[in-house]
């Protein structure tokens, strides 16, 4: 079975933002993504769960979607201006997947 070359990109950032990133994902063409609850973790400030709550949100969410290679950068613009006055990080991968005509 052929493999077909493609980036994953997930999103770790505030659940409030939620809906502005499903959003800005949508207007730069990527047709499928999964959001999921994140728990807790570790970094800058330290550890954190989502009982304690992460500064002003009321939690994190991970959100994940695979393109194809060529379409990362306008992905990447899209969701920028979201993630400078957030918490958040996201991280790109390379991955591969069956049917690339879905990506």
């Amino acid at each position: 079975m052929q493999m077909h070359d493609a980036k994953r990109v997930e999103i770790i950032i505030e659940a409030i933002m939620e809906r502005q990133i499903s959003t800005a994902l949508t207007q730069v063409g990527v047709t499928g993504f999964t959001i999921l609850p994140v728990l807790g973790g570790s970094g800058r400030s330290g550890h954190w769960t989502r009982e304690g709550g992460v500064g002003r949100a009321s939690g994190m969410i991970a959100v994940i979607c695979l393109v194809a290679p060529p379409r990362l950068d306008s992905l990447l613009k899209g969701i920028f201006p979201l993630l400078d006055e957030h918490i958040g990080v996201v991280s790109v991968s390379d991955t591969q997947v069956l049917r690339a005509e879905r990506f």
